[in-house]
């Protein structure tokens, strides 16, 4: 992925990543360095592992708030007030049945930077992301797969 290329998010999402740096830049930063505090008091850091083990949370935490700032820096929310009634776009909710196997499953389609599997939300750019995007219920997608294809029936999709 480029270093200029834009991140597409949700309202939602955008609200989660905001939410997550606020808390890593005011509570977790503060945290962390009372831990790092109360280790040096303890003497000797060189051999001290509570000190360590602060000083790489530390090192995560600022990571991570150095990620989310560059991600909300290209971030460009979709809404769905431009998305047509029951057109799957960034943000649908859509119902798919497996035709193969008869499970029903519900995804929600979102950027890349706020997907996650076990809460259903699936980055537009993957296999089924990328099937779904444009397709209105009724439509059959073919996906391919790491076992080789399936195909879902698109069943409803919501843009709420």
């Amino acid at each position: 992925m480029s270093d200029q290329q834009e991140i597409l998010l949700t309202k939602e999402g955008l609200a989660r990543l905001e939410s997550e740096l606020e808390m890593l830049k005011t509570q977790k930063r503060r945290e962390v360095a009372e831990r790092i505090k109360a280790a040096r008091e303890l003497g000797d850091i060189s051999e001290n592992s509570e000190y360590d083990d602060a000083k790489n949370e530390q090192a995560f935490i600022e990571g991570r708030i150095a990620a989310l700032e560059k991600t909300l820096r290209r971030a460009r929310v979709v809404s769905m007030d431009e998305a047509d009634a029951g057109v799957v776009v960034l943000g649908s909710r859509v119902r798919v049945r497996d035709l193969e196997l008869g499970e029903e499953m519900e995804y929600r389609v979102v950027g890349s930077a706020e997907a996650d599997p076990t809460e259903n939300r699936i980055s537009n750019e993957s296999p089924v992301g990328k099937a779904l995007m444009g397709q209105r219920a009724g439509t059959v997608v073919t996906v391919k797969v790491p076992d080789g294809t399936i195909q879902l029936e698109i069943l409803e999709v919501l843009n709420e």
